[in-house]
């Protein structure tokens, strides 16, 4: 969605965001899981979503994975995309949230959630600012404020990024650190 075409009541609540929290599959990735026949697992990661993430870090918010499987894939590319930590077998994803408050400091209105399925609502209704990506289920949009136009793993993660960047003016500094 053009950023101009956004409520301005949606653009303060983006505007407040110091902490944004991601589900994995399917919102960092498309919902696949593939199986090796050793049974390793592997999942599909959208740059454009790592890349909208490592920006949120560059300028100052935070982002945190809350999972409720594991996986050794996440590790990884949570680095690559400076994710500042890493929740995994975390059910109800709730569970965490007291501790990540505290840790951080922020307060619930000042944190955003992207979900998609069921697991992810407990979560969603206690954050001020719940998202959900396009593919999700119809009962998390329901629960959303914002639901990207950009499918999970195709986009969703950098729509929310930018949007956070753009509502607290940082978008300007992003684009002269790539040198546009």
């Amino acid at each position: 969605m053009s950023w101009e075409l956004i409520k301005e009541e949606l653009k303060a609540r983006f505007r407040k965001v110091k902490l944004l929290l991601l589900d994995v599959d399917g919102v960092l990735t498309d919902g696949r899981i593939i199986y090796d026949s050793a049974g390793r697992d592997s999942k599909f990661f959208d740059v454009h979503d790592g890349l909208g993430v490592f920006c949120l870090g560059k300028f100052g918010i935070n982002t945190i994975i809350i999972t409720a499987k594991n996986s050794k894939t996440i590790g990884p590319r949570s680095k690559d995309m400076l994710v500042a930590e890493v929740f995994a077998d975390i059910f109800p994803k709730t569970a965490v949230l007291d501790k990540i408050l505290k840790k951080y400091r922020v307060a619930l209105d000042e944190v955003c959630f992207v979900g998609d399925d069921l697991v992810d609502l407990s979560l969603m209704r206690k954050v001020g600012l719940p998202v959900a990506s396009a593919n999700a289920s119809s009962e998390v949009k329901e629960a959303a404020v914002y639901v990207t136009n950009c499918l999970g793993g195709r986009g969703a993660v950098r729509e929310v990024a930018e949007l956070i960047l753009k509502s607290q003016g940082k978008w300007k500094d992003v684009l002269e650190f790539y040198g546009a």
